[in-house]
């Protein structure tokens, strides 16, 4: 006969076994979903919205020019938002029309910049954390003269985390935009990590995408998101590695190259002493890039101007472990990184406060130098 004491202990047996079987089998379909996309996909380029055909570059009648990098935080990261990830709490943006007033917001304040390039990290276009807002299509219909490029970065299971209010499924990528003709685009895999850590990190990527110019040399664009979580020191090194030979190749074949995007290190290396942060290098997970690892004849924007003591940028990133007060630890993550037929005219962050995200943009106003 079975007494109360073994009747509950039969019964909380019972409960441990169906939590530990439903963990099990949560656990089996986030690693038999997992998937990286092939490399070396040729991407679609999307024309205007507004039905009008993008003109040719012409380097003459265009001697100045200005591309922006920008990190939407996938709409959520208003200054009152904090990353479970970055040891904060939340997970997913407010509402839908949160991140639809973020997106808008970050999009308006470029246009202010009127540029000719537009580089978007972080764009949702179907996910649990931004309420399904396809932000592509968003920024499509804020920029309607622009011809456009996205490239998915993944497509992730369902994360069941924090249980309160789960991360989600979510499908995101990066979107490139230009003012002028583009003729082709290519996404192209970065190297991620192989051990368990690869489900926080998912997959990673880069966009290349061809601007032809009346000179016959193209305005190659790398539209940039290096990894941050996960990635272990070779990981990185790797990731450095094979962007940089890719830039590489197009310089020597007479392209003019720029890089941008978030490259989630320090890319001034002093950010610490520079905004007064209270977490030093050595605890931080915002190490300081690896300056000697880029090519010759190749310049970091933001970095060129701490060496030439020229440096009076705004932050671009913020640590989102709370939210936003204004005393947050803050760095420069976001840069352009150019080749030396390209002329930097000026390089600034878009200061807007951490208003739509936990990034600043950044622009770079350059020329296109003949080739020697």
């Amino acid at each position: 006969m079975r007494t109360p004491l073994k009747r509950t202990l039969i019964a909380l047996g019972a409960i441990i076994g169906a939590l530990v079987l439903a963990i099990a089998i949560y656990l089996a379909y986030v690693m038999l979903s997992y998937y990286r996309l092939e490399n070396n996909v040729t991407l679609e380029v999307e024309q205007p919205a507004d039905g009008q055909q993008p003109p040719l570059l012409d380097t003459a009648s265009s001697p100045e020019l200005t591309v922006v990098a920008a990190n939407l935080g996938f709409g959520a990261y208003g200054p009152d938002f904090d990353f479970f990830m970055d040891g904060g709490t939340g997970s997913v943006a407010k509402s839908a029309e949160y991140a639809i007033q973020n997106v808008n917001g970050s999009a308006q304040a470029i246009e202010g910049l009127d540029p000719d390039f537009i580089l978007f990290q972080e764009v949702d276009v179907d996910g649990t954390r931004s309420h399904h807002v396809d932000e592509y299509e968003l920024l499509r219909e804020g920029f309607p003269a622009f011809a456009s490029v996205f490239a998915q970065n993944y497509d992730s299971a369902f994360l069941a985390w924090p249980p309160t209010s789960p991360h989600g499924a979510n499908k995101a990528g990066m979107a490139t935009f230009s003012a002028f003709a583009v003729e082709d685009a290519l996404r192209r895999s970065l190297p991620i990590s192989e051990s368990l850590s690869k489900f926080l990190d998912l997959d990673r990527c880069y966009s290349e995408t061809r601007i032809p110019t009346t000179t016959g040399a193209d305005l190659v664009l790398f539209n940039v998101h290096l990894s941050a979580y996960g990635a272990d020191a070779s990981i990185m090194e790797a990731q450095r590695t094979m962007l940089f030979q890719d830039m590489q190749r197009e310089r020597a074949a007479g392209n003019h190259v720029i890089a941008g995007g978030d490259f989630n290190h320090d890319m001034i290396g002093i950010s610490n002493e520079v905004y007064g942060n209270q977490t030093d290098t050595d605890a931080s997970w915002a190490k300081p890039f690896d300056f000697e690892s880029v090519p010759e004849g190749f310049t970091i924007a933001a970095k060129a101007q701490i060496d030439a003591d020229a440096f009076t940028s705004a932050a671009t990133c913020r640590d989102a472990g709370r939210p936003y007060d204004g005393a947050n630890d803050r760095w420069v993550m976001d840069a352009f990184i150019y080749s030396d037929n390209v002329e930097c005219l000026e390089q600034e962050t878009l200061d807007l406060d951490f208003a739509y995200s936990d990034h600043n943009p950044v622009y770079l106003r350059f020329s296109l130098l003949p080739n020697a």
